[in-house]
């Protein structure tokens, strides 16, 4: 909503005035830091939707600049038997996830949600094995249940949602490969 010329005139002056005296004044967040709502469905997500839940919580609880909430399908969840988890992102903060059936059976399922979901919100993966980085995926292995992003991985998603230039800048992108093929029942060892 907009000030009436007369109340941002007063404003103003009493900001010079407090300026003047030594106090410091602190600007109101531009708009475009607002926090911008994530919309998720998971109807079709079967048994993950619960895992859906927990990590829409977990990156509302690490993060300032959005809010992941049921309330529409900017963000899709679906699952399938085979084929490995991956994540489809459109454009920021929009697209879908697919978790793999079998794949969660190996590996933390809150985990390759959380993960998924950061691939919407932005992040790539990163290969390094280390268990306290989520988007290193599978690479840490199938004892690692870390659902957590790290406080650098949290910190990138509210850059990418508070500055209206980095959300165009966000190109579509499948991200598959995150979570090694899961073993089938009578694979050679």
């Amino acid at each position: 909503m907009r000030l009436p010329k007369v109340t941002r005139f007063l404003a103003t002056v009493a900001t010079a005035a407090l300026a003047a005296l030594g106090t410091v004044t602190v600007d109101a967040a531009p708009a475009s830091a607002a926090v911008r709502n994530v919309c998720y469905n998971t109807s079709q997500a079967g048994p993950f939707a619960s895992y859906a839940v927990q990590a829409a919580s977990i990156w509302n609880n690490r993060t300032n600049n959005i809010n992941m909430a049921q309330c529409g399908s900017n963000l899709m969840i679906y699952y399938t038997y085979g084929g490995g988890s991956y994540a489809q992102r459109t454009s920021l903060g929009n697209g879908r996830v697919v978790i793999d059936y079998y794949q969660a059976q190996q590996y933390s399922p809150l985990r390759i949600m959380t993960h998924e979901i950061g691939h919407i919100l932005g992040l790539p993966d990163n290969y390094n094995g280390n268990c306290a980085i989520l988007m290193s995926g599978g690479s840490a292995g199938a004892s690692c249940t870390n659902p957590y992003p790290s406080t650098a991985e949290a910190a990138r998603v509210d850059q990418l949602f508070g500055f209206a230039a980095a959300r165009s800048a966000t190109t579509p992108q499948v991200f598959t490969g995150s979570w090694p093929a899961p073993a089938t029942a009578g694979a050679q060892r």
